[in-house]
């Protein structure tokens, strides 16, 4: 029986598919006015978590059978960058389009689609031709967010600090701690226990604001966010790109 409150490390706990899936993230990018990083991973993180949740995932649904092939591997995702004609190319595949501005400025708000997961090999060719590696925004010159600041946030995505991860792999991070997040609150609301009602309540309430995601960036490991070990989701990237091995990339809580 799983524990709402029960601290969750969570990484590639099973085998990967033998042809691996992936869910792709593709983040709109305006040259001369770019979004800012962190609405970057807000927008990736709430992009996955309203996918997971739509009808068309669950049971008989359009997405559902791809979905459920790619849960039982490990739940890859790939950020790519697309900007003008490509940004427009890849809105007729099948996914969910977020957009994201929390800084209320003249910068450009953050747009990511997270599309229905798919085989690595081979990709659409709208996907393809779209670039993975240097995928950066600019970084707020703000302080980081703290979780006071955040109170209204149904779930809340803490990066790890001092990883200096790109922006594209930052997201992917941020979106695995979503999905994860919405794992966890289901299975809890779905099972006879103590903890169903608050996890149903977390859930809907989560569902009623779209999925809206908060992202704090402690700027030390003496964070309490950071010291604290009872954060019910804990992120281990298995190590693939641009960290050295199992590395804990980021934390949610609810």
């Amino acid at each position: 029986m799983s524990d709402l409150r029960q601290p969750q490390r969570s990484g590639p706990d099973h085998p990967d598919h033998n042809d691996p899936w992936a869910m792709q993230l593709v983040v709109h990018r305006v040259k001369t006015d770019p979004a800012l990083h962190r609405d970057v991973l807000a927008a990736a993180a709430t992009a996955v978590a309203r996918l997971l949740d739509d009808p068309r995932s669950h049971g008989d649904g359009d997405w559902a059978s791809a979905v459920r092939h790619w849960r039982a591997g490990w739940i890859r995702k790939v950020t790519r960058r697309a900007d003008n004609k490509r940004w427009d190319d890849v809105q007729h595949l099948p996914g969910l389009t977020v957009t994201v501005n929390h800084t209320q400025n003249s910068t450009s708000a953050a747009e990511v689609r997270a599309l229905v997961p798919g085989p690595l090999t081979p990709l659409p060719p709208e996907v393809k031709k779209l670039q993975v590696g240097g995928t950066e925004f600019p970084r707020s010159i703000e302080p980081a967010v703290s979780a006071q600041s955040q109170a209204d946030a149904v779930v809340t995505v803490v990066m790890a600090p001092g990883l200096e991860l790109s922006t594209g792999k930052a997201a992917a991070q941020a979106g695995h701690a979503a999905q994860l997040a919405y794992e966890r609150l289901c299975v809890v609301a779905a099972e006879p226990s103590s903890d169903s009602p608050a996890a149903t309540a977390l859930l809907d309430a989560w569902r009623a604001d779209g999925f809206r995601v908060n992202i704090v960036e402690p700027e030390s490991d003496q964070d309490p966010l950071w010291v604290r070990q009872d954060l019910p989701i804990r992120v281990v990237d298995a190590g693939l790109t641009e960290v050295n091995g199992p590395t804990e990339t980021a934390r949610a809580f609810w």
